[in-house]
């Protein structure tokens, strides 16, 4: 294997066998037949990709699509059927939660016992022992039996087991689901670090923020076979396309209706005139109406008709300024009756993370609105744009119908308007939320005055 190769997943088949009857296991063995008593189940299916030094990928699929069975296989705690894992260096994983700790010993019993599992000798474990339980933020409870834990601290220990075995590939799946927002976020930072140390990370979750934020690349499983490889936000956008479609009959949309050609003649304004001779740091954001809208979908009970942008007067924006209050108009026309309209937004940047957004389903909680077959609605959202750093950013807007938990995808659009942020502003980070005061004082101490 080459040497800037760390995982090589070469044909990879897993067969499980099945029983209508326990005892017909044993019967099996015992009569030793050519009459087979057992079903084959096969969960993968000639599963083959290349991981690379210092590259993130993410595993993504469906419940039942071979996810856990494929990292425990790479990990070795599974063997597969046929085909082989080759691995350039030490594998640390965090699989199911709690998987390798014994529940009656207590947590520090449990870091040797899990350390040595993953290659550490008891010399190592003892040098790093005291940095181990800091780590995991759990001292008061660290002479207890694990079975004594909550999800939240078997996590925080099992994390902070898995860095500080210093592996070269750390596969997580799933785990960070179950803890507290804090210490997720310890371990976004540690799993960020580990990135930039040239590390090769293994990631299965079914939060795609933390797929398109983390991964390089993303391998997609359906049914046990590759669906697809690439990039993280292509890759993931069209698995998210799938599941909203999966769950309803799927529709091809078409592009604008003639019932929007009417705003094809209407002025635009650029409020940035206003205040062009009063900052050098303001953030100039060009609104992109595409001719036609990225991937579409859904049922067809509704079409969205046009997405623009607007000021609290009605007129039509070409240029935003972050900071400054934006009116998103989504138009949409009902096919069907829809009981319970909900509208909604995402923005995204250029990799995809969802930046922010919302919907409508609060809002009419108590008074939900109805839509009869033919009529045309508008839905308009009212808020300050954030200050985006330098790059292209996207708008998905959406209509479906049911709650916020359960519902369906009525019509979907990507990319139904591109924001381009033409200049830098000082703000950090994926967004800048505008202040609405900065102050910077000498404080005189009341000892001083005395």
């Amino acid at each position: 294997m080459k040497d800037d190769i760390s995982i090589h997943v070469d044909a990879i088949y897993k067969n499980f066998l099945t029983y209508d009857k326990p005892f017909y296991r044993l019967l099996q063995m015992a009569i030793r037949s050519s009459k087979s008593l057992f079903r084959e189940h096969a969960a993968l299916t000639d599963i083959s990709f290349k991981v690379y030094k210092g590259q993130t990928v993410g595993i993504i699929g469906r419940n039942g699509s071979g996810k856990s069975t494929l990292l425990q296989i790479i990990c070795g705690t599974l063997n597969a059927t046929s085909g082989a894992v080759h691995a350039n260096g030490r594998i640390a994983a965090l699989l199911e939660l709690g998987s390798g700790f014994n529940p009656e010993f207590t947590g520090i019993e449990n870091i040797y016992m899990s350390g040595q599992v993953l290659g550490l000798t008891t010399a190592e474990i003892d040098s790093r022992l005291d940095s181990i339980i800091s780590f995991s933020e759990i001292e008061d409870k660290i002479h207890q039996p694990v079975k004594t834990y909550s999800s939240g601290m078997f996590m925080r220990l099992a994390f902070s087991v898995i860095a500080h075995v210093e592996a070269q590939i750390l596969v997580i799946d799933e785990a960070l689901a179950v803890g507290d927002a804090y210490f997720v976020q310890k371990c976004m930072r540690f799993l960020d670090d580990f990135k930039k140390r040239g590390g090769t990370l293994l990631l299965v979750s079914h939060d795609s923020t933390a797929i398109t934020t983390l991964c390089d690349s993303v391998v997609w499983l359906e049914s046990g076979k590759i669906r697809a490889i690439g990039d993280s936000k292509t890759v993931t956008q069209e698995y998210l396309k799938d599941y909203y479609s999966k769950q309803q009959s799927f529709a091809q949309q078409e592009d604008l209706d003639s019932d929007s050609s009417a705003n094809e003649n209407e002025d635009f304004i650029d409020p940035r005139l206003e205040l062009i001779k009063h900052s050098n740091l303001r953030n100039d954001l060009q609104l992109i109406f595409p001719e036609s809208y990225g991937d579409k979908f859904g049922n067809g009970a509704a079409k969205i008709l046009d997405v623009r942008a607007r000021t609290n007067s009605g007129e039509l924006l070409s240029w935003i300024i972050g900071g400054e209050t934006v009116n998103l108009n989504i138009k949409f026309k009902a096919i069907e009756r829809i009981d319970n309209p909900i509208v909604g937004f995402i923005l995204r940047n250029k990799n995809g993370v969802s930046l922010f957004g919302d919907n409508t389903y609060l809002t009419y909680f108590d008074e939900p609105r109805h839509t009869n077959q033919g009529e045309l609605w508008e839905c308009t959202f009212e808020f300050k744009m954030p200050i985006l750093p330098a790059g292209d950013y996207s708008i998905t807007v959406a209509v479906s119908d049911g709650t916020q938990e359960n519902h369906r995808v009525n019509d979907w659009i990507d990319d139904a308007l591109i924001i381009r942020s033409e200049s830098v502003n000082v703000a950090s980070g994926l967004i800048g939320i505008p202040m609405r005061q900065i102050t910077l004082r000498k404080k005189i101490s009341e000892a001083t005055n005395g």
